[in-house]
């Protein structure tokens, strides 16, 4: 992203996003039935790490949504869909295709499963974005769990422009701000009651149903309460504070600090009192990660962040901005690399050490360590040069339907 394009803030938010999914991870590691009592409220907040999806899905609303808005706002035509598509596709199809074929492969071989058909159709279900509709596909392989989110995003990539088409075939929301955000209000509540309806009739037998039962039982766990719909109204969300941001005056202000560390402090109470709960942090209308006053909490941030004095760019530090670059890679190479290290030591993350928390401080040391190598090789070598691929496809109009990074 240009420097004048970067939004102050998102890099921040983007960068926490992917370490606090890495938390959630190694504290899945973490065995706490012998942990000291002083440490285990730390070790529960830690397993929330998880609300760092919604985090994703929030940004991604807000980002790709800000083009189609400057467009509707000024009365013009829609960004470009092709150069919308390919973007997305040379952003997310290459790392994620590579991430679960090894995944796939490494279930076969490291974790010893059979060749069967319904892991094939897992696996290819997967490459296709088309896991996300069935608590059978909804994890694409076994060995790199966290990628179940991606088609789920997918699912947003293709449900925003679609709403964003209605609104541009209504001739009295463009160029009327305030109108056009009342109707992407009437979109989010559109898409809660079609969340309803699913919870309402897709409910699901006990038969095979928890974590007991491995990947597909969580899986059936989840769902119906994990759906592509339900997400798609918290990537609305974004959208629509995206849709609020371009709305407010260029200059920056100290007010909007303290409405960021307002914000980001609402968020951080969300998630620390979530020990106690469901492990999915399921809110309203038991939709995950604290919904709405997380993701609510998210795109605040996001908002005042970009039109903050000093605190977005103080967060959007180097060593943050490259986190935040390399994101797509920590999140998508995790969990292999955790799997790889619990197989290859079955002692690792304090199994066999006498101070357990001391063995799964060393082990996840070195996971970090491995996962920010692996994810940077993953950005240079194989994200960045598709990347670049897409933009040369695209690289016409000023007026981008999808931001660089993301």
């Amino acid at each position: 992203m240009r420097s004048q394009d970067r939004l102050a803030g998102a890099d921040f938010l983007r960068a926490m996003a992917c370490l606090l999914v890495l938390a959630h991870h190694l504290a899945l590691r973490l065995d706490m039935r012998r942990i000291p009592d002083e440490l285990a409220t730390t070790a529960n907040v830690l397993r929330f790490g998880n609300f760092g999806v919604a985090i994703f899905f929030v940004l991604s609303g807000f980002l790709l949504a800000r083009p189609f808005w400057r467009a509707l706002d000024a009365g013009g035509a829609m960004p470009s869909l092709r150069h919308y598509a390919i973007r997305r596709s040379a952003r997310i199809a290459p790392g994620f295709w590579v991430a679960a074929s090894v995944g796939f492969v490494l279930g076969l071989t490291l974790l010893a499963l059979p060749v069967t058909p319904e892991l094939v159709v897992r696996y290819v279900s997967g490459l296709l974005f088309m896991s996300q509709w069935h608590w059978r596909t909804l994890f694409p392989v076994e060995a790199n769990g966290p990628l179940w989110s991606i088609p789920f995003e997918a699912t947003s990539y293709v449900l925003l422009p679609a709403c964003f088409l209605l609104l541009f075939r209504w001739p009295p929301l463009r160029q009327r701000p305030f109108l056009a955000r009342f109707a992407w209000l009437c979109v989010i509540v559109v898409v809660l009651l079609a969340h309803l309806a699913i919870l309402s009739l897709f409910a699901l037998d006990d038969i095979g149903r928890g974590w007991a039962y491995g990947l597909q039982g969580g899986a059936k766990e989840w769902m119906p309460k994990y759906n592509p719909i339900g997400f798609f109204a918290v990537f609305a969300l974004g959208a629509l504070a995206a849709g609020i941001e371009i709305m407010l005056p260029a200059r920056r202000s100290s007010w909007f600090d303290a409405m960021a560390l307002l914000a980001l402090a609402t968020a951080g109470f969300r998630l620390l009192i979530s020990p106690g709960g469901s492990a999915e942090g399921y809110g309203w209308l038991d939709i995950p990660y604290g919904f709405p006053v997380f993701p609510l909490a998210v795109a605040t941030a996001l908002v005042s962040l970009s039109h903050s004095q000093y605190l977005g760019r103080l967060l959007d530090n180097a060593p943050v901005r490259y986190i935040a670059k390399i994101s797509f890679g920590i999140y998508i190479w995790q969990e292999i690399i955790l799997t790889l290290i619990q197989r290859l030591d079955p002692n690792s993350f304090g199994a066999a050490s006498a101070n357990v928390v001391t063995g799964w401080l060393q082990s996840c040391g070195l996971t970090v360590a491995l996962v920010f190598l692996v994810a940077s090789l993953s950005y240079y070598l194989l994200e960045r040069p598709a990347i670049d691929f897409g933009n040369r496809l695209t690289s016409s109009p000023p007026d981008r339907a999808t931001p660089f990074k993301v």
